[in-house]
C-alpha cells in the first residue's frame, strides 16, 4: 500500500500528521501513526512485498523489451542508424528506471521487516505466560528465517540486474559514437552475452516472486 492508497483509509487530521512525518523522514513515527488506525507493521510488510513483486513483474517485461530491441539492432538491414540508436537508448534508460524501482521496493520491504522484528523481539519481554512467550519466540525465529530466504532471493535479483545494465550501457554508448555498419557487426558479438544475462535475471526474478508468495502465505497463516 502506497502513501496515497493508505490515505484513503485515514481521517484528514491523521493524514496531515503522516505527511509531516514522511517529509521529516521518520519512518518509525509513520508506522506508529498507521497503527493508530489499526494498520500494523505485518500488514505494511505484506503490502510492500506485493509492491516489490509488482516491480519485478514489470521489470521482467522491460528487460525482455530491451533484449528484443537489441536483437532488432543487430539485425539492422537498412534505415536511419540514429533512429536505431535512439530506440536502444530509450530501452536502456527505461531499464535503469525499472532497476531503481526494484531496488527501492526491496529497501522498503527490508525497512519495515526490520522494524517488525525489532518490535516483536522487544515485546517478548512483556509476556507473563512463559509458554506463550516461548511459542511467540519460536514463531519469530521461524519468520526471520523465512524472511532471510526471501531477502536473499530479492538481493540476488538486484545483483543480477547490474550485468544487464552494464552490457546495455556499453553497447548503447558504442553505437552512439559509431553509427555505421561496422558497429552493428560488433554488436552482434555481444548478443549472446545480453541474452544470457537477461535470461538469468528473469529466472532470478521468478524465484524471488515465488519466495514472496510463500512468505506472504505463511505470514498470513501465522
Amino acid at each position: 500500500m502506497t502513501m496515497f492508497q493508505t490515505s484513503k483509509l485515514l481521517p484528514s487530521s491523521l493524514l496531515i500528521i503522516m505527511l509531516s512525518v514522511l517529509l521529516s523522514g521518520c519512518e518509525s513515527t509513520y508506522y506508529s501513526a498507521l497503527e493508530e488506525v489499526g494498520y500494523h507493521k505485518r500488514d505494511i510488510l505484506i503490502d510492500r512485498i506485493e509492491e516489490a513483486q509488482e516491480a519485478q513483474v514489470e521489470g521482467q517485461e522491460q528487460f525482455k523489451s530491451a533484449l528484443e530491441q537489441f536483437k532488432s539492432v543487430v539485425n539492422f538491414d537498412g534505415g536511419e542508424l540514429e533512429e536505431v540508436y535512439q530506440q536502444l537508448n530509450d530501452e536502456y534508460e527505461s531499464s535503469v528506471d525499472a532497476a531503481e524501482e526494484i531496488s527501492n521496493r526491496i529497501e522498503s520491504v527490508d525497512s519495515v521487516a526490520n522494524a517488525l522484528f525489532d518490535e516483536w523481539s522487544d515485546e517478548l519481554g512483556e509476556y507473563t505466560n512463559a509458554n506463550l512467550r516461548r511459542d511467540s519466540e519460536r514463531k519469530l525465529k521461524e519468520t526471520k528465517r523465512r524472511y532471510k530466504n526471501l531477502l536473499s532471493a530479492m538481493r540476488k535479483t538486484e545483483k543480477s540486474i547490474d550485468p544487464v545494465l552494464n552490457t546495455l550501457r556499453d553497447n548503447t554508448l558504442y553505437l552512439k559514437h559509431n553509427l555505421n555498419a561496422r558497429a552493428i557487426s560488433s554488436l552482434k558479438n555481444e548478443l549472446g552475452t545480453v541474452n544470457k544475462n537477461v535470461t538469468a535475471l528473469i529466472s532470478n526474478m521468478e524465484q524471488a516472486i515465488k519466495e514472496s508468495d510463500a512468505f506472504i502465505k505463511e505470514l498470513k497463516q501465522g
